[in-house]
């Protein structure tokens, strides 16, 4: 069975192009495309729609707002896919029960990867998401390390190309939608975080983290930072110079213990505090 599908995008020109590639690949049906959050909504209360792609920006409703209502009343899963990156929308978009958040620069094949992943579960972030929670966690500047609406990282004058990782179910290794970039939540395979990133991760300590520690193991912890940073089981085995099994049992303790269902909420939990 094909996954169905919703298009919401003010831009006519962008929607009915998402359209014409998903209908390319074979695997999805495009059952409409809508101007706006509200008509989205509308339409999702009144068919079965797998996946809705909401551009955050739009007239009437924006697709944050339309995430929400869609997560509380419908089966639909709201997939953010949009040019900006504004740390808000961001924000919201998570607390609203987006299950994905996407920059439209992607390659078609990851924006098919991703739909597919949401549809079975899974929830797929740019690894722009990480960036901006732990610029919110260490109060940088609004403008420190900022992206591009292409997304690109600009940064002490490179430029760096944007990763998109799943995030998969419990005590299961994630799997990464890209080779290029930073991923969020450590996806096996995936590329490890950034010398500045671990520093910040491994740097907090008890009276500046945003959650009870005295719940974990030092080495739960340890595995809760390393995720945080971006790296796969395999890579936290090697660093923590133990089995991937044991890697994973560790991760299924942090699951258990925080009610989470997933590693990329543990990166978010243990960056913000905040199990949702």
């Amino acid at each position: 069975m094909k996954i169905r599908v919703l298009i919401a995008d003010d831009n006519s020109f962008i929607r009915e192009g998402m359209k014409i590639i998903l209908n390319t690949f074979g695997e999805f049906e495009v059952l409409a495309t809508v101007n706006d959050g509200q008509e989205a909504v509308d339409y999702c209360r009144t068919h079965e729609v797998d996946v809705a792609l909401l551009d955050v920006r739009m007239p009437n409703m924006n697709g944050v707002e339309a995430t929400k209502i869609l997560t509380e009343e419908t089966g639909t899963k709201p997939l953010i896919l949009t040019t900006f990156d504004d740390d808000e929308y961001i924000l919201d978009a998570i607390r609203y029960g987006a299950k994905g958040y996407l920059l439209k620069n992607n390659d078609p094949e990851r924006i098919r990867d991703a739909i597919k992943s949401v549809h079975s579960g899974n929830n797929v972030l740019q690894d722009v998401v990480l960036d901006k929670l732990k610029s919110v966690m260490d109060g940088l500047p609004a403008g420190q390390g900022r992206r591009t609406e292409s997304g690109a990282h600009q940064e002490h004058g490179g430029a760096q190309q944007p990763g998109v990782q799943e995030a998969g179910g419990r005590g299961a290794s994630a799997t990464t939608g890209s080779t290029s970039g930073r991923g969020i939540a450590g996806a096996s395979g995936g590329s490890g975080a950034s010398a500045a990133s671990a520093a910040q991760a491994k740097g907090a300590s008890s009276t500046d983290c945003p959650f009870d520690r005295s719940v974990f193991t030092e080495r739960e912890l340890e595995v809760m930072s390393l995720i945080a940073q971006g790296l796969s089981n395999k890579e936290i085995s090697k660093e923590l110079f133990i089995s991937e099994g044991t890697t994973a049992n560790y991760i299924t303790s942090i699951l258990n213990k925080t009610a989470l269902s997933h590693r990329t909420q543990i990166a978010i939990y243990y960056l913000t505090g905040k199990v949702r």
